[in-house]
């Protein structure tokens, strides 16, 4: 067995890879299994508390998350864009329903959301 720590997305990964100990060259299938390391406490800024903001975005359908566009402490307009859905094979821009600053972000990049799923709060 051999350790690795591998880093995907900035999440950081224990990752053990078993030995199958053949040397014909062909390849052998292996078994990894990955369990999420506590990341160094430098590396991530303190997170807010779920919901800790007063208006609430949330996913007007069911969907995956594909990326962040914005992070805690950001300024936004009503319309700018802070996180992007896939619905329905579609990249769906979740936007800010008012003015104001993020308070909060409750999901990940990889996460299925339901529909009306709290994906982030505003101050």
């Amino acid at each position: 067995m051999k350790n690795y720590t591998v880093t995907v997305n900035g999440n950081v990964y224990d990752v053990t890879v078993e030995e199958t100990g053949s040397s014909s060259g062909a390849a052998a299938p292996r078994r990894a299994a990955a369990a999420p390391a506590a990341a160094p406490a430098a590396a991530a800024p303190a997170a807010a508390p779920a919901g800790a903001g007063s208006v609430k975005i949330e996913a007007g359908a069911a969907g995956k998350v594909i990326k962040i566009e914005s992070k805690v402490g950001d300024a936004v307009k009503k319309g700018d864009s802070v996180l992007v859905l896939e619905v329905m094979k579609m990249e769906t821009p979740v936007v800010a329903p008012a003015d104001g600053t993020v308070a909060s972000i409750d999901v990940a990049v990889g996460d299925s959301v339901e529909s009306g799923a709290l994906l982030a709060t505003l101050n």
